[in-house]
C-alpha cells in the first residue's frame, strides 16, 4: 500500500491524502486535486518520477502553485517524519503486521483524523494542527 499525503508546513496538518496499491501519476494527481489551495502557494516534494512527470507538473502549474523539489537523492523530511510517526503510532505499536487492505486504509484514515484534530503538537505550543489553524485565524 502507498500513501500520498500533503502536509501544510504552517501547522503540520495533513491537508490531502490518497491511499492506493500502486504509486503512479494518477495516484499523486488524486492527492493534488484534493488541495484547497489558492494561487501563490508552494508545494515541496522529492524528485520521484511521479512528481517530475509532465502531467503532474502541468497540474501543479495549472493550479497556480509554485513547485519546489529536494535535491536529487534527498527526501522530504517533514512528510517523511509524519509517515514515520504514523507507522510507529499505529502499525508498529499495535503489531499490525498481517492485515487486510481495508484495515490498513481505515487505520490510516483514523490516524490522520487523530493527528490533525486531536494529537497535540509541542512545536505548536500544544494544540492540535486544526486547533492551531483556528487560533491563528
Amino acid at each position: 500500500m502507498y500513501l500520498s499525503s500533503i502536509l501544510d508546513l504552517f501547522n503540520g496538518e495533513i491537508v490531502a491524502y490518497s491511499i492506493a496499491d500502486k504509486q503512479d501519476t494518477a495516484f499523486v494527481l488524486d492527492t493534488l486535486n484534493q488541495l484547497p489551495l489558492t494561487k501563490d502557494s508552494m508545494l515541496h516534494s522529492d524528485q520521484g518520477s511521479v512528481y517530475t512527470s509532465q502531467a503532474y507538473q502541468e497540474a501543479v502549474k495549472g493550479k497556480g502553485i509554485t513547485m519546489s523539489m529536494s535535491r536529487k537523492g534527498a527526501d522530504n523530511a517533514s512528510i517523511e517524519s509524519f509517515h514515520s510517526t504514523l507507522k510507529s503510532e499505529t502499525f508498529y505499536l499495535e503489531g499490525l503486521t498481517c492485515t487486510t487492505t481495508a484495515i490498513v486504509e481505515q487505520t490510516v484514515r483514523d490516524y490522520i483524523y487523530y493527528y490533525n484534530s486531536i494529537r497535540i503538537q509541542t512545536k505548536l505550543n500544544n494544540p492540535s494542527p486544526v486547533d492551531y489553524r483556528r487560533l491563528a485565524a
